[in-house]
């Protein structure tokens, strides 16, 4: 049983730190190669990234120095809590900025309304000026609302979210446990499927926004998803894993490679955020996490 726990515990440390570099050289590389231009990025997407850098540093300095205790737990999980009293206060302060789209529609609606307002009336009063020809109702006036415009409730949006929360539960069980029988058949260690299948499988729902979201222009919900599902990893994510797994097991599973890489990682998102990117660097992003998986299970293999 020992030795199950040992592994599990390994298996989980390992898990985010594969799935933070994951989210980074692999989901916000594919969104940066789908996204139709060059992708810039607003205050609130450096202020996460930023965030994310000061994060992954302190977890990078606790590793090599072997501080990976349950007090180290419980202080990751504090900065977690004191991350969403944050961004609470700031979503209601408003220091984040609006949505991309909206200061171009304001504009867009501003210019519009000082140029040719006059003329927009005057068209819409002749327009609406019934005639003989005029049908006495409009075609979509019988009582029905079109199909498109039909909205579920909240209920249903919220019965939606949580059964994916089960289904994302049920799967990372699944997968925790096929990941150890694997590593076991192998003879690898839980660290390594950790770091790279089990982080791969478990980084999925991230590549499919990132992809999505790329190709529709949408470089804040890339930038958004990596930084905030790294930051929740390397947070509460981490510090559970301290506080309930196996202490000794937690500070010899660690290789100072992988904490380089995801380091390394966080470190090229500031720039990327900062000064904007285009397709090519997302192709090297790519490059990289390809060798960092080769480099696990050649070089690093154990």
């Amino acid at each position: 049983m020992a030795c199950i726990l040992q592994d599990r515990s390994s298996l989980a440390l390992g898990n985010v730190i594969g799935s933070s570099i994951s989210n980074i050289l692999g989901a916000f590389s594919l969104g940066l190669l789908f996204h139709p231009g060059r992708m810039t990025f607003d205050r609130s997407a450096r202020i996460y990234t930023t965030l994310l850098f000061l994060v992954t540093t302190s977890f990078t300095a606790v590793a090599l120095t072997k501080n990976l205790g349950r007090v180290a737990g419980g202080i990751f999980i504090g900065a977690f809590g004191i991350y969403l009293v944050s961004i609470g206060h700031a979503i209601y302060k408003g220091v984040l900025d609006a949505p991309e789209d909206s200061d171009s529609d304001d504009s867009d609606d501003s210019d519009d309304d000082d140029g040719s307002r006059e003329g927009h009336d005057t068209e819409a009063r002749h327009d609406h000026l019934p005639s003989e020809s005029s049908p006495l109702l409009p075609n979509d006036a019988s009582g029905e609302r079109p199909a498109h415009n039909r909205k579920h409730s909240l209920l249903y949006h919220v019965a939606q979210l949580i059964l994916g929360f089960l289904a994302l539960s049920l799967s990372g069980y699944v997968l925790s446990h096929s990941a150890g029988s694997i590593a076991d058949a192998f003879d690898l260690s839980g660290t390594v499927l950790g770091v790279t299948v089990l982080s791969f499988a478990t980084t999925l729902p991230e590549k499919f926004v990132a992809v999505i979201s790329g190709a529709r222009g949408h470089g804040g919900i890339v930038i958004a998803s990596t930084a905030g599902s790294n930051i929740f990893l390397l947070t509460l994510c981490l510090g559970i894993t301290l506080v309930a797994g196996n202490q000794e097991e937690l500070a010899n599973s660690m290789i100072p490679f992988e904490l380089f890489v995801t380091w390394a990682s966080s470190a090229l998102l500031l720039p990327i955020v900062f000064f904007g990117s285009g397709r090519w660097v997302g192709g090297l992003l790519l490059v990289l996490y390809i060798a960092f998986i080769v480099l696990e299970f050649t070089v690093y293999r154990r």
